[in-house]
């Protein structure tokens, strides 16, 4: 299923915001019996929910009657309002806001890059509705760990007293804009400093020539969740992005995996 076979939908927010999504629904011919989870898929730093891991599980939960939602945060993609303004608390609402008020029932969050911060704050949020977690190349606390702690005294100065750092990305003809609230509001949403009391099943995987989020940071977030049921899976040579057809499938058989363990 394509971009145009779908339509484009708009949740709105305060202030005159909006944040553009695609859903669709899943098969409930066999609902009496069997409770199967949605799927809601939480895109990374500067990406949309165009990008080729949200389509492809989307075309497979299509495939296997199963809801799907995929969104973008606000100063991302075709929602509102401009990228410099966005903040990790900001973003998090965001998905929170789609998990309240456009998926139903029991999801599973599946959260690429900075997704995978995103979807571990909205399962805090709402643990009643949260089944089970996918991280692939999951990042959290990047604002401090893997931003902060590189940058040079002088980046840090330019980002505190001038408010913004803009920075290249290889991932874009756009660069990175990072700002003082961005950096600031991370270090009140920080995870891996203590035990996350997440109980659902979790499945990381995680390319091991990731240049972006080395890939120890999928065994420290690990030994962090609290659940006993949380699996890890390592790509040797796979890197950011895990978008080659090979690593596409890994990442679905861990989506089904999960479908399977957490429906009822």
């Amino acid at each position: 299923m394509t971009d145009n076979m779908l339509k484009l939908q708009f949740l709105d927010r305060s202030a005159g915001a909006r944040i553009a999504y695609h859903t669709t629904p899943g098969n409930t011919a066999n609902s009496a019996s069997t409770q199967k989870p949605g799927i809601l898929f939480l895109g990374g730093f500067m990406s949309d929910m165009t990008g080729s891991k949200a389509t492809h599980l989307e075309a497979h939960c299509v495939a296997c009657g199963l809801a799907y939602t995929r969104f973008d945060y606000r100063g991302h993609g075709q929602s509102s309002d401009a990228f410099k303004d966005g903040t990790i608390g900001k973003w998090a609402d965001d998905a929170i806001a789609i998990l309240d008020e456009v998926t139903s029932g029991p999801q599973i969050l599946v959260g690429s890059s900075m997704g995978g911060w995103i979807m571990l704050l909205a399962a805090l949020a709402r643990p009643d509705r949260v089944r089970g977690l996918l991280g692939i190349a999951a990042a959290p606390d990047f604002t401090e760990d893997l931003m902060w702690a590189q940058f040079s005294e002088t980046q840090k100065q330019a980002i505190m007293e001038k408010g913004a750092l803009t920075e290249p990305t290889d991932y874009g003809d756009d660069p990175y804009t990072i700002t003082r609230d961005l950096i600031k509001d991370g270090r009140t949403r920080l995870l891996l400093r203590d035990m996350i009391p997440l109980a659902c099943p979790v499945r990381l995987v995680h390319g091991m020539a990731d240049p972006d989020v080395p890939w120890p940071t999928a065994i420290r977030l690990s030994e962090k969740i609290a659940s006993e049921n949380v699996r890890i899976d390592l790509i040797k040579g796979g890197d950011h992005r895990l978008s080659n057809p090979d690593q596409l499938a890994i990442i679905t058989r861990h989506l089904d995996d999960l479908v399977d363990l957490t429906s009822m």
